[in-house]
């Protein structure tokens, strides 16, 4: 019996179709920072529990150090670069939590921070956007992803000011 140690899968990369070959046991987060070149996927744990590597699939957050590149052939992967979203005039829209990140003062070194707002973009717009967030909502949305150099403090406040950013935009 003859198996291929290779596969050819075709993804969609923050909206750009892409095709790639790939070994069969790749995961996700070495294919797409080594193969396509997005190095915005950080690996930090490389065992599901850091949070530094999600990116979503098809929408859902999923820690793409335990995901193998052949599991995404056919799905939509947004990484960090596609979080922002093009102004239609040759520059870019962040995103709430881009934007929130960046006022609250949500990082320091920023390892952390791809994961942090992959996770939180999910998370906020799989909530009722016109009610106010809660604190325990904030904990759930946060509380997978691990950040040694901030105390989760401004992260939280980001999660919340972005929150209150997708609810004014969705007014």
């Amino acid at each position: 019996m003859s198996v291929s140690t290779e596969r050819t899968i075709s993804v969609t990369v923050n909206g750009v179709p892409r095709e790639t070959t790939v070994p069969v046991r790749r995961l996700l987060s070495d294919a797409l920072r080594h193969d396509l070149e997005l190095t915005g996927t950080h690996v930090g744990c490389e065992h599901g529990v850091c949070g530094a590597c999600t990116v979503l699939v098809d929408g859902q957050p999923m820690r793409s150090c335990l995901v193998l590149a052949v599991q995404v052939d056919g799905k939509a992967v947004t990484t960090v670069e596609g979080l922002a979203r093009d102004d239609g005039r040759g520059g870019e829209v962040l995103h709430p939590v881009q934007t929130a990140f960046r006022e609250c003062h949500a990082l320091q070194c920023g390892f952390c921070t791809p994961g942090f707002l992959m996770t939180m973009a999910a998370g906020l717009e799989a909530r009722d956007q016109s009610t106010d967030i809660t604190e325990d909502e904030v904990d759930e949305i946060v509380g997978g992803n691990l950040c040694r150099c901030t105390g989760y403090a401004n992260i939280k406040k980001a999660c919340r000011h972005a929150a209150g950013l997708m609810k004014e935009a969705a007014q």
